[in-house]
């Protein structure tokens, strides 16, 4: 079964979530596959995987690429927030394990059609389904600029400011199309490069978690994740971005405490039961020898919690 994609934290994922023989799973985010094949051979030889991917691309390769593999691998072309609604659709019950890996594959990131690479001319999409909602290019020629600047401060991107105006003036006379397009107008305003990370890296990740409204579908997806999973299965979520992995922490902060009343309050008013145990205090990296291998690891930061 060939895997072109190198999934990332491979072993650590396995090893936390504790797999065994014939237990089910879901792969949040399917990809290129990689999780899922390891997952598939460690839950042999009858656990069975429930996959999704917004990309219909991607299902389609799955179907081909995993085909011996069908009668334990269920594929979904939809988001992974809504997810528990599958579980029931399915009957996919006792549900001992989520991995929610928020990268993107290596297949997406070199198709030109996609633009999810600022390496590669082609279309500014930025969407993981072609066919659903605004692409980056329509949303760069319609927003307004608040919107605009506060996409680019949620993604962490620095110029913000100087950037959200540049690209104001500029769609009034050339509206973006390309990668291009965007790539010469973030190079006018931040430069060329010089340091460790390119100039457009956080302009094209804070448009992407934009466009696919990507930190509202995890805050859903890790509340449906719990909801399915049994007591002692556990969730692992592979984040890539600051914003992402915030939401994480502060999720598994808050599913580990019984109250979550503000402090000044004498007594408990939320009711509220914690549903998590944490088993990572701290995110999980990448090794110096999976860098050495897979450099796209070197923002990696797996979590994994337990459900009591």
């Amino acid at each position: 079964m060939p895997i072109k994609h190198t999934p990332v934290l491979l072993e650590e994922v396995i090893a936390g979530l504790k797999l065994s023989a014939n237990a089910n799973l879901i792969d949040g985010t399917f990809g290129s596959g990689g999780h899922a094949a390891a997952i598939l051979q460690a839950t042999a030889p009858r656990g069975k995987l429930l996959a999704f991917d917004r990309d219909p691309q991607v299902i389609n390769q799955a179907v081909r690429q995993f085909k011996s593999l069908l009668s334990r691998l269920t594929l979904i072309n939809d988001s992974y927030s809504n997810l528990d609604s599958y579980v029931k659709r399915y009957k996919f019950n006792h549900v001992a394990g989520v991995l929610l890996d928020l990268g993107f594959s290596s297949t997406q990131l070199a198709d030109s059609t996609r633009g999810f690479s600022f390496q590669i001319s082609g279309l500014l999409d930025l969407r993981y389904n072609p066919s659903a909602g605004m692409s980056a290019a329509e949303l760069l020629n319609t927003a307004p600029a608040a919107q605009l600047e506060k996409i680019f401060l949620q993604g962490d991107e620095p110029a913000a400011s100087r950037l959200t105006k540049a690209i104001i003036k500029e769609r009034r006379q050339h509206p973006f199309t390309t990668t291009d397009d965007l790539l010469q107008v973030v190079q006018a305003v931040k430069g060329h490069g010089g340091r460790s990370l390119h100039p457009a890296t956080l302009v094209w990740q804070a448009l992407r978690l934009a466009v696919n409204n990507e930190l509202a579908e995890l805050k859903s997806g890790l509340a449906a994740a719990v909801k399915v999973l049994v007591p002692k299965g556990r969730l692992a979520v592979i984040s890539f971005h600051s914003g992402e992995d915030r939401v994480v922490k502060s999720f598994f902060q808050l599913e580990s405490r019984d109250c979550i009343c503000p402090p000044a309050w004498p007594v408990c008013r939320c009711q509220h039961v914690r549903t998590l145990k944490v088993i990572t205090k701290k995110p999980v990296y990448a090794s110096n020898d999976e860098l050495k291998k897979n450099p796209r690891a070197r923002s990696a930061k797996l979590r994994i919690a337990e459900k009591l």
